[in-house]
Parts: C-alpha cells; structure tokens; sequence
C-alpha cells in the first residue's frame, strides 16, 4: 500500500509527519512520501520521508489567505510554474500500472491513497489525483465564527460576510469533503465536528495532532531549572520562519522595558524557544544595551533582575513557562493547548499580521490577549496572574478548544482501516473477473 501526504506549511508538514510516523509504527510496509506545497518541506527531510515534486520557498510561506497583498510576491516568485510542476507530481505518483500479465494487478503495492493537511489547497491537490483520499482540516475552526452560545460580534464590514454559507467551510470545501472519493473528514475541535455534522458532513474528531509529541525532555539548563521558586518564568515565541521572525523578535525585545517597570523586585526567567531554522547570533545582537552573559555556551543572559535563555528545548519551554509572548502560529496553540495564557503582538507579516493574530484571538478565545501596543504587556501580564478565576476559565478553555494528545495515532489508524478495506475491495473485484 501507498500513501501520499500533501501539506502547505511548515506547521503542517510537522503535523504530517507526527501522522505518518504512527503509521509506520502500526504498519511497517505501508510505502509514505509526501508533497510539500510551500516552504522546503525540512521536516520531512529530518524524518527519511522522501518527498515528490518540486519544493520551493515562495515569499509569503503559504499564507495568502489573511493577506491577498502576498499573491502577487507569490506570482512574481514562481507560484504558477511550480504549482503546474506539484499537480504533474501528483498525477505521476497516482498513474500506476493497471494490467499485470494481461489481467488488472492484485499486489497491494499497487493500492494508492492520499492523506492532506491544512486547508482548501492540499485538499483541491488531493482532489486532483484522482484517488480517495482523507483531509485533515488544520486552518480552520468554528470557532472563527461563533462560541458554544453566540456569534462573534463583527468589528468590520468584512467580518460579517464571515459564516455566509452557515459554516466557516464554504461551500466549495465542504463540496470537496463531501466527494465520495473523500473517505476521512478529521477536524481540529470537536465543536467544529458537530457544526459540520449538523450540515450533513461526516466530519470526525479524534483529537488535535498539534497536542502530540510535546512531552518535556528534561534539557533545561540547570541554571534555569534552579530559578527562585518566586520567579515569574515568561515564555518568548518569535515564530520560526526568517525573515518575519528576527522582526517579531524585535517587538518581543521591545516589551522588556514595560516588564522591568512592572516587575522592579520580581525575578523573571524568560524562556526563548528558538527554532532550528533562526539563527541565535542574530537574535542576541538584537538585545539592548546592558545584557550580559553568564554562561559559557553564550545562550543565558541577565540583566538585573531579568535572565534571558536562547534554546530549541522547545517542549521543556512550553511546560516550564507560566505565560507566553508570542508572534507564532502553531507553537501560541500549542501552549494554550497546555491550559496557559498567551499574549499575542501582531506585526507585519506575511504570517503573523493584525489579521491572522484576530482570527487567533476568536478561535483561542479567553486564552489569547492581543496587544498592539508593547508598552501595555507588563500591566496586561500582572493583571492575569493576579486574577485566578481568569486563570482557571483560560486554562479549562485551552484544554477544550485544543483537545488531548494521541490524535495522530488515531487518525493513522483510520487511515490505514480505509486503505485496508480499499484494498480488499479491490481484491475481491479482481477475483470476480
């Protein structure tokens, strides 16, 4: 049997690699490659998965859906032709021999399936193969559009267009869900599963991939892991993709002032989880005046009452921190998966602008405060962490919203139970010949 996954994004290539990992474990001889729509599909190559097509960075990194003004840095940057070149990989990796010694083949190896994740882009590329295929819808939520008691008041014009169709899916999509060739339908929330089953979807909800494989590895400094017991530990996520990241690192930088005047007598352990694809020499430069370091690896730095740690331990940040600052996408869901708050600063993009940051906000709700401007952090981080009712509703509501852990072994199981009926179908057609 063999299973093609197409993603669009680095945090979608992660995910699909957590999901093809579990069926590896559960099926050994199922043959996994994978098309990476955007970006140089890294996370992949880090886990021997072979990929097909061509891989190319495009200047907005795959999101054009909350900023049109991307599309034309995108055309400009190859999108046409490299689009034309994934669709012709598709229909390659999909055409297989249909005759065997002059009757249809029966091997198993011939059994094709595709699995996307993300949105409506991998979704219409499994569409076009031409074979069943399950989707993983990863971008989007109900939650965009309303609570489990009301809809989000509009602050735009725009907003309340928002939901037209009844559903934050459009028509067109959930047109695509709802092919038969469509044999899973997996989404984020369980509030989104039902919205989409009131419509006559099938949609599942087995969990959120995003939740797994966070487990702390125990790989903090001992420095940072002897803090004072009293010591407020505040966790810093810049994103992962340059160029956008050293300029959302600047604003995180930018808040340091406010947190100073806020906290004079309190010490703060600020956690960086710093991704593999930034540079930490380029993030230390960006430090202001008076920070120094005190270890030998050049990777903890102080400055009065304030110690800085530069490190891709990224789990162990997550649970180490009590609150977050951040200008990501997956890693702000994934720690307020884990029942904590975060406080959000939008900026220029193309990921993390004003408009991906408020759609953040609505489907996190409670657990996300954006703030525009970096001076107003300190007394919006003191303020939560003095209100323990504000607390509990946060830490209840990321729980909620972002589900356990163990969604990847659950969908690779049902991935792997339709390509199995699939292939018995297809057997016992062969036999009736």
């Amino acid at each position: 049997m063999n299973l093609l996954c197409i993603s669009n994004g680095h945090g979608e290539d992660v995910i699909a690699v957590r999901i093809l990992g579990a069926i590896h474990q559960q099926n050994p001889e199922v043959s996994l490659c994978a098309l990476p729509i955007s970006g140089s599909g890294s996370a992949y190559h880090r886990a021997n998965i072979p990929t097909i097509g061509k891989a190319n960075a495009l200047p907005s990194g795959g999101f054009l859906n909350r900023d049109p003004k991307q599309l034309g840095r995108d055309l400009s940057g190859g999108l046409i032709p490299l689009t034309q070149s994934q669709l012709s990989a598709i229909r390659n990796w999909a055409q297989v021999p249909s005759v065997y010694k002059g009757r249809p083949s029966s091997s198993s190896t011939h059994q094709r399936h595709v699995l996307a994740v993300g949105d409506i882009v991998p979704l219409l590329f499994a569409y076009y193969s031409g074979l069943s295929y399950s989707f993983l819808g990863t971008a989007k939520s109900e939650y965009w559009l309303r609570d489990e008691t009301r809809k989000h008041p509009p602050v735009k014009f725009l907003d309340r267009l928002e939901g037209w169709s009844g559903s934050v899916y459009l028509p067109w999509e959930r047109w695509l869900m709802a092919h038969h060739r469509c044999c899973n339908l997996f989404v984020r929330d369980e509030f989104t599963a039902t919205c989409l089953l009131q419509l006559g979807l099938s949609a599942q909800y087995v969990g959120n991939p995003m939740m797994d494989s966070l487990l702390p590895t125990g790989t903090l400094p001992p420095l940072i892991e002897q803090q004072d017991s009293d010591a407020l530990t505040i966790l810093l996520l810049p994103g992962s993709r340059p160029p956008e990241a050293y300029e959302n690192w600047s604003r995180i930088v930018a808040t340091l002032p406010s947190l100073a005047r806020t906290f004079p007598h309190r010490s703060l352990t600020l956690l960086g989880a710093i991704a593999p694809t930034l540079s930490q020499a380029k993030l230390i430069a960006s430090l202001p005046h008076g920070w120094v370091p005190i270890d030998s690896t050049q990777s903890i730095y102080r400055n009065q009452n304030i110690t800085l740690l530069l490190t891709n331990a990224y789990n162990d940040c997550l649970h180490k921190a009590e609150i977050a600052i951040a200008t990501a996408g997956t890693a702000t869901e994934q720690f307020v998966g884990l029942g904590k708050p975060a406080i959000t600063l939008p900026g220029n993009g193309p990921q993390f602008t004003k408009a991906f940051a408020t759609v953040q906000a609505k489907m996190l709700g409670p657990s996300i405060q954006m703030i525009e401007n970096v001076d107003e952090v300190g007394d919006a981080i003191i303020q939560l962490i003095q209100d323990p009712e504000r607390l509990q509703l946060i830490c209840q509501n990321g729980k909620q919203r972002m589900g356990k852990p163990g969604a990847s072994e659950r969908i690779a199981a049902k991935v792997l139970e339709t390509m199995s009926d699939e292939s018995k179908i297809t057997r016992n057609a062969l036999y009736n010949i």
